[in-house]
């Protein structure tokens, strides 16, 4: 009875005590309702060992720094990184969003060890060039260096890499190498052994930032910037044919093995380099972007 004149009480004071408590439990969301809690996206595939290239997606404009160099995001959400040849124990890779929030992983680095190979027969005007060449040299070096400044805008590197050309691999990546008993700066390309006049193709799209048929060191020499600055070199060429500033397809011709500059026999050198950084063709082969689409 008491209870009953309570709920009769607060009727004929407006209140609705059932009201009231249905009216509560909309502030809490049903089962189904709950809101899941989102983490900013950033998808990386690769390996973090020394010579090892990362491809990332991840919202437009993001900047995804590796160590201390960057790349942004670009209008599909791609960004290439790459990591040196000699590079520190571990890294830290960070993801600026554009909406302030930050993304920080740190990472170990496997460290490799580097092959000595000892090349013999070796022009030794290549090896230790005479006075008159220094001039030459140092110019073509300045060419080398404006074309490495290229940053295509397009993400040739987003289709993945195919092998440049057919061979005997002769030379990997990182070796020290001896020139005529002479140490040297490490290697830093893939070699592919084979006759002169093999095709070379475009391992990706990208666009030509360097042609030259005859580089006092490297022979005929293309560089192909594949986005964001991540540029093939491919030395030692006996043709060329494409000209700075073609945009070339992936699979495309763009020359010939040769033995040009400072080499003892046909073959191909292709090298990658990204930023200041070597990075390993080998490792970029085994790369599928398919994965982040």
């Amino acid at each position: 009875m008491i209870i009953l004149a309570a709920l009769m009480a607060l009727q004929t004071q407006g209140a609705d005590p059932i009201a009231d408590v249905l009216s509560a439990d909309l502030e809490f969301p049903v089962a189904g309702e709950i809101q899941e809690i989102v983490e900013p996206d950033l998808s990386c595939i690769g390996q973090y060992i020394e010579g090892a290239a990362l491809i990332c997606r991840a919202e437009p404009g993001t900047i995804i720094s590796l160590g201390d160099q960057s790349g942004t995001a670009d209008s599909g959400g791609w960004v290439i990184l790459g990591i040196n040849r000699d590079s520190d124990e571990e890294m830290t890779l960070t993801a600026a969003l554009p909406s302030g929030e930050l993304i920080e992983q740190v990472h170990p680095i496997e460290q490799r060890e580097y092959n000595i190979q000892r090349v013999e027969g070796v022009p030794p005007q290549t090896v230790n060039p005479p006075a008159e060449a220094l001039a030459l040299i140092r110019e073509q070096s300045r060419m080398k260096a404006a074309a490495y400044t290229s940053r295509w805008e397009e993400a040739g590197f987003a289709e993945g890499f195919i092998a440049p050309t057919e061979g005997i691999i002769s030379g990997v990546y990182g070796s020290q190498r001896f020139y005529n008993g002479e140490p040297r700066r490490p290697h830093y390309g893939l070699d592919y052994a084979n006759n002169a006049g093999t095709p070379v193709y475009a391992p990706a799209a990208g666009i030509v930032t360097l042609a030259n048929p005859d580089m006092y060191y490297e022979g005929g020499l293309i560089f192909i910037d594949h986005g964001q600055g991540f540029t093939s070199a491919f030395l030692h060429l006996g043709a060329v044919q494409v000209e700075a500033g073609d945009i070339v397809e992936q699979g495309e011709q763009i020359g010939e093995i040769g033995s040009g500059g400072r080499a003892t026999g046909a073959h191909l050198d292709w090298r990658i380099k990204w930023r200041n950084r070597y990075i390993d063709p080998a490792l970029v082969l085994t790369l599928d972007p398919a994965s982040l689409r």
